[in-house]
């Protein structure tokens, strides 16, 4: 699950919440269909997929989300159809296809996080089968591959922009993670992440400088002056320590996991096992419809922010999120590819061989954990490509 510097206050929100938030699935979780009555266009999806498709995120809105509130043409004929339910969390109303117009059904964007009580999406996924699609990492779907079995239908971020960073002041020789080992230097993680578990397993650090005490907050970074390195995501934290957080406000640097060796897929749209050959149908005309609205994002993320902000706002949670915040996000998910073709030149598309990787590098990890990997899986039991349409690019 994601926690930046500013969650704290929603951290501890969930606390009190978890309970009631949880207990927000099933048919009463379901936001009436929207008031829009506008004309289908080229694209219905009316006749194969659920009157709402509901999508269950893993944090509250932000850019990385930015191509599910794209469906929502917040620029254009869907704005006043539009309901955001603070008590819910949920954002909600007629999905579009771009200028192929209304597909004729509802979209449900759900958050997640404490918004669920910091359950894991593929846990609400089984306990609330309206939910159609979650964001699932791929090194959760691997690991949960016997449990609960999910499989991911299009990637949403080729890189993650999970990442370790440090104060570049302090460690002026230090240019990746491999190099904190060295300087012997602690980092500041989550407890039982599992690309810490490989970048320990893989000797790039120690174990003895791994502190799983970290609870999203700056105050132990911050006292350190430099002295410790810290877990965050490359769209978020080094611009909030440069901007916002008191007692720091200087750059940090830091390196991708991904580009350390471990390339999971962050955040892809993935199904329950079970339900992909009945949702089939449904998957085959409306992931294209995605992959599109991936692409309309990128190019013009304007009015989909907008929404997200505002969205945040009206959540009042304790998770903030304002325009600049947005506006970097974005900048970050160019500049470092986080948002990209496949390797086969298709947006959203997964690689077979980053995939047999994961499982060569989770198996003994998960193994360890009394999560084995289910014995013998194949490929297209993590990710399929069978639902993407192979001609969308951003290229």
């Amino acid at each position: 699950m994601k926690y930046t510097v500013r969650t704290l206050a929603a951290a501890t929100l969930a606390a009190g919440t978890a309970v009631s938030l949880a207990a927000c699935g099933g048919d009463d979780s379901t936001s009436a269909a929207s008031s829009y009555d506008g004309e289908i266009g080229s694209t219905d999806l009316s006749a194969v997929c659920p009157s709402t498709v509901t999508v269950q995120t893993d944090w509250f809105p932000e850019a990385e989300h930015g191509h599910l509130y794209q469906q929502l043409n917040y620029g254009g004929e869907g704005k006043d159809a539009v309901t955001i339910d603070a008590d819910k969390k949920t954002v909600s109303g007629p999905l579009f296809d771009g200028d192929n117009g209304y597909t004729g059904v509802d979209l449900e964007i759900r958050s997640g996080g404490p918004a669920i009580g910091n359950q894991s999406v593929t846990s609400q996924m089984y306990q609330d089968q309206d939910i159609l699609l979650g964001y699932v990492d791929t090194d959760q779907s691997i690991q949960q591959s016997d449990a609960m079995p999910t499989v991911g239908v299009m990637t949403t971020l080729e890189k993650s922009p999970q990442m370790i960073m440090w104060d570049p002041e302090t460690y002026p020789d230090v240019h990746s993670i491999a190099d904190l080992k060295d300087t012997g230097a602690t980092v500041l993680t989550f407890a039982d992440m599992s690309y810490i578990k490989y970048l320990t397993g893989a000797g790039i650090l120690d174990e003895s400088q791994i502190d799983e005490s970290y609870d999203g907050a700056p105050a132990t970074f911050v006292a350190a002056g430099g002295g410790k390195a810290q877990q965050g995501y490359s769209s978020s934290e080094p611009y909030n320590y440069e901007n916002t957080i008191d007692g720091w406000k200087k750059p940090v640097d830091y390196q991708l996991i991904h580009d350390a060796g471990f390339p999971t897929y962050k955040s892809s749209l993935a199904v329950r096992s079970d339900a992909k050959d009945d949702n089939a149908d449904c998957l085959k005309e409306l992931i294209p419809v995605l992959q599109r609205g991936t692409k309309s994002y990128m190019e013009d993320p304007t009015a989909a922010n907008d929404l997200i902000v505002k969205s945040v706002a009206d959540f009042n949670s304790g998770w903030v999120y304002d325009q600049a915040n947005a506006d970097y996000g974005v900048s970050k998910m160019r500049d470092e590819g986080l948002v990209a073709d496949g390797a086969d030149g298709t947006l959203g598309s997964f690689e077979d061989g980053r995939l047999d990787k994961l499982v060569d590098i989770l198996s003994p990890i998960f193994a360890k954990q009394n999560t084995p990997v289910k014995d013998g899986i194949a490929m297209d039991e993590i990710a399929t490509n069978e639902f993407l349409d192979p001609s969308i690019s951003l290229g």
